[in-house]
């Protein structure tokens, strides 16, 4: 009888064991027919919370305090462990696959630190404050305090560094070319202005330029919604950045259908501006058209809701992506509608440019979002996204991001690190370099399956 009992509570135990592992799938894939979680913020996505709202669940406070599967912090008394970051060895071009210009990846060089920029930037990102003063109140306030404490999940191998240090945009340059990525959009706010935690950056993009050029990477640009931006300030920047960078030769093009290279320019919260303004500015008859001008190019909107894709039309635009790396969040970013996007670009003659991205986690600086947290799974998270994303036949795929470090969805090289009161999440068991390397897999994939398939004429310059 106590055999029996013993291999009953053996077989109990498997079958428990069993359940928490399926759950913890679960939780990381999130199905696509999951309901919509809360908007991340205001920050992230204005004018669309309250139409949102009522797509997820409010947090229950009662489970804030809770620590779920990729939470950061926990209470130890350890001293602080760092991983050093490792030698950056030589790349032999030669020896690595050729470069996809078709895969995109989006870069922030909004990071400071006192060495460069004389105080931290962006490490030391605040906690962010929920809409509702009822749930606000149950999480905690203030600002990171780095080097040890930084407004990230994850730790970089580079540290707390700067983007301005040129040691660090070289790595990076290198670690893109390690990935076989063609093109880095750069996110980027006019001279004198930047978002509200950083500080002006666009005196550093001759620098990116260079670095780029050297491991034959193009730089295209993300253009972020920098205050009062509308037809006239955008006619202004375009106009701008092609005149200033657009000689440069790690500037990108891509050849349209009409067999003329044009500049490409993300346009990162789109929506906020009324389709009628954009139509001043990307329609022929526009009164700022840009069409058939020195300053043309191809305009990508963001689509978030599904009545973007008219919105988008109507204004001009010549394709949209979808950014955000969390599968269910939004229309957009729900692998099982890219099917149905990719045939309404096809039909208007559009660019379908899906995002993906390799998990996300924004705790560390909106402790009360963990509904939209998107776990890693030691990678299966983002092969399953580049495979929804192949299975669309896309003329261009997006990465989200290359080291967005507030949102956890960078796939720039990460190390364990820990210290008195935090324990960072790291890509373990695998190495620093485990999401460039299954980029650089998917990369030679898509390469190889575009060229099959090949639904459009449009090759980009390289």
């Amino acid at each position: 009888m106590a055999k029996f009992r013993r291999r009953t509570c053996i077989i109990l135990s498997l079958f428990i064991l069993f359940i928490i592992s399926l759950m913890m799938g679960l939780k990381a894939l999130r199905p696509n027919t999951t309901t919509f979680g809360d908007p991340f913020g205001l920050d992230l996505l204005p004018d669309l919370r309250h139409r949102t709202i009522h797509l997820g669940k409010t947090v229950d406070s009662r489970k804030s305090d809770r620590v779920n599967s990729e939470t950061h912090t926990k209470s130890l008394k350890r001293v602080e462990i760092t991983m050093k970051p490792s030698k950056a060895s030589e790349l032999n071009l030669e020896e690595l696959q050729p470069l996809n210009y078709y895969l995109h990846v989006f870069y922030y060089s909004w990071y400071g630190n006192p060495q460069f920029d004389g105080k931290y930037i962006h490490w030391n990102h605040p906690v962010l404050e929920h809409w509702d003063p009822r749930i606000a109140k149950n999480y905690p306030q203030g600002k990171h305090n780095p080097p040890d404490d930084i407004g990230s999940s994850f730790y970089p191998e580079l540290g707390s560094y700067s983007s301005r240090d040129p040691s660090v945009i070289e790595t990076h340059m290198r670690q893109m070319r390690s990935a076989s990525i063609g093109v880095l959009a750069l996110s980027w706010y006019p001279p004198d202005s930047s978002d509200e935690n950083g500080e002006p950056t666009d005196d550093l993009v001759p620098t990116i330029l260079d670095k780029a050029h050297k491991y034959n990477i193009k730089v295209t640009f993300h253009i972020e919604p920098y205050g009062n931006r509308d037809d006239q300030s955008m006619y202004t920047n375009v106009k701008y950045i092609i005149d200033k960078y657009g000689n440069h030769p790690a500037f990108y093009r891509y050849k349209a259908r009409t067999g003329k290279a044009l500049p490409m320019f993300y346009i990162y919260d789109s929506y906020i501006t009324k389709p009628e303004k954009w139509a001043n500015l990307l329609t022929v008859s526009g009164s700022q058209s840009v069409r058939n001008s020195p300053y043309d190019g191809l305009f990508i909107a963001l689509l978030v809701e599904e009545k973007h894709k008219y919105e988008i039309l109507h204004s001009g635009f010549d394709g949209i992506y979808t950014y955000f790396a969390t599968n269910g969040f939004t229309y957009g970013s729900s692998h099982q509608n890219w099917a149905g996007l990719k045939h309404f670009c096809d039909t208007y003659n559009l660019i379908f440019i899906p995002s993906v991205g390799p998990g996300y986690i924004d705790t560390s600086i909106r402790p009360w979002n963990t509904h939209n947290t998107r776990n890693r799974v030691n990678g299966k998270y983002y092969e399953a996204a580049l495979n929804a994303a192949l299975q669309a036949r896309p003329s261009l795929i997006s990465v989200t991001s290359f080291n967005e470090w507030h949102e956890g969805t960078q796939i720039e090289k990460a190390v364990p690190k820990r210290n008195s009161h935090t324990v960072y999440l790291d890509y373990r068991p695998h190495k620093p370099n485990l999401y460039l390397e299954l980029t650089r897999k998917w990369s030679e994939k898509y390469s190889k399956e575009r060229a099959i398939y090949a639904l459009d004429h449009q090759k980009p310059i390289s």
